[in-house]
């Protein structure tokens, strides 16, 4: 599990998919997720899908810059394109910096 920090910049995308392009959205998703990981400052994503079919991918990066370079990157905005041509029925976009963070991890007896 992550621990998150302040100062770090996180993205909460919400959206649900059309059924007809499920698996060309998965082959984007993946092209997408590995640009995050090899982008300076990258912590971490990871996505989860409700019961109801909502999607909801966390991305954070430990700076705004890190973060920028990312949402700007040219290949990022090209599947921002196709994800409102092609795949998405809705989707929300949140973006903000952590002000404050906390966890806990039990550990083993």
């Amino acid at each position: 599990m992550h621990t998150p920090l302040p100062g770090q910049v996180v993205t909460v995308f919400r959206n649900r998919l059309r059924p007809e392009h499920e698996g060309d959205y998965r082959a984007e998703l993946e092209v997408v997720a590995a640009l995050a990981e090899g982008m300076p400052g990258f912590v971490e994503t990871k996505t989860f899908t409700a019961a109801d079919g909502e999607r909801c991918t966390v991305v954070t990066f430990a700076d705004a810059a890190g973060h920028r370079a990312w949402a700007e990157h040219p290949r990022h905005r090209a599947a921002q394109r196709h994800g409102v041509e092609a795949y998405y029925a809705e989707y929300s976009i949140a973006v903000g910096e952590t002000t404050y963070a906390s966890s806990f991890e039990r550990g083993s007896s």
